[in-house]
């Protein structure tokens, strides 16, 4: 990958190595609405036990996240959003000490509350927007994640339009990754992740994952987030996102061979499988 210095994505004291398998995060909502499983896992008790079998499946990293950010979905409370996911990674960074913890949040004021709390990694949906989520990755050495959004999540599905999808969020990613660095933070602790179903048509997600492979010339680890997604049931022809899991298969078996480095599933056992076959095809030729 162009500027990238070693294949190994930091994150705090832990490093990943890039290039040897495809990484799985495994994601817990301790949210009531989240489009796949809100409300299962809002109870701490829950939420902790259901990463940790995650954890059990196969996980790498346990994305824990207290907003819904799916389609229409309304802002929650700074405070009630510290209040959901705190107690969760403070259980997890005991309970499971050999797995990384990202908190998915586009609020500085929650990834400060959540690395304190042991987080590893900070996964936000508006690349970093906000000043002070980059000072805080900066001054905790963690980890980073930079997603492009269009618009907001409560509109950003009314209407999206691009000329490239493509050129634009990989532009839009440069220029994250350009601030970021500009802000203090080490390029090996940013990753990349093009958004797939934020502000996205079914054609644009799909643009987008045709030419997924363009994402990794930016030089730094790229995450896809394909699980369960509306494109998949519109594709799939299946309403029930639960339901999705053989479809979301077939676009994780793509990105994995296309050599995307960390994929966001529910699944994780399922999906599990499906990387360590597509691993051994693409990849075990270039262990």
């Amino acid at each position: 990958m162009v500027g990238m210095t070693e294949a190994v994505w930091r994150c705090r004291d832990r490093a990943f190595p890039l290039g040897e398998r495809t990484l799985l995060m495994g994601v817990v909502n301790v949210t009531p609405d989240s489009f796949s499983d809100g409300g299962r896992f809002l109870h701490p008790d829950d939420a902790v036990k259901h990463a940790m079998q995650l954890a059990a499946d196969g996980a790498d990293i346990l994305d824990v996240g207290g907003e819904s950010t799916r389609p229409g979905a309304e802002p929650v409370s700074l405070d009630a959003e510290v209040a959901r996911v705190v107690p969760v990674i403070e259980r997890l960074r005991t309970e499971v000490l050999d797995i990384a913890i990202s908190i998915d949040t586009r609020h500085p004021e929650v990834a400060r509350a959540a690395l304190a709390a042991g987080a590893d990694i900070v996964n936000d949906v508006t690349g970093a927007s906000a000043p002070d989520t980059l000072t805080a990755v900066r001054e905790s050495g963690a980890g980073l994640v930079l997603m492009h959004m269009q618009g907001e999540p409560q509109t950003m599905q009314a209407d999206p339009t691009y000329d490239d999808v493509v050129v634009e969020v990989r532009d839009f990613l440069a220029e994250r990754i350009e601030a970021a660095v500009s802000a203090g933070v080490a390029r090996d602790r940013l990753c990349v992740d093009p958004g797939v179903g934020f502000g996205k048509t079914t054609a644009h997600n799909l643009a987008l994952l045709r030419d997924i492979v363009s994402f990794r010339r930016l030089g730094v680890p790229v995450l896809v987030g394909v699980s369960r997604k509306r494109f998949i049931g519109e594709l799939s022809e299946v309403d029930d996102p639960a339901e999705r899991v053989d479809g979301t298969a077939g676009a994780v078996a793509w990105c994995a061979a296309q050599g995307i480095d960390v994929l966001r599933v529910h699944d994780v056992k399922e999906m599990a499988r499906v990387v360590k076959v597509v691993d051994a095809i693409v990849r075990g030729g270039r262990a």
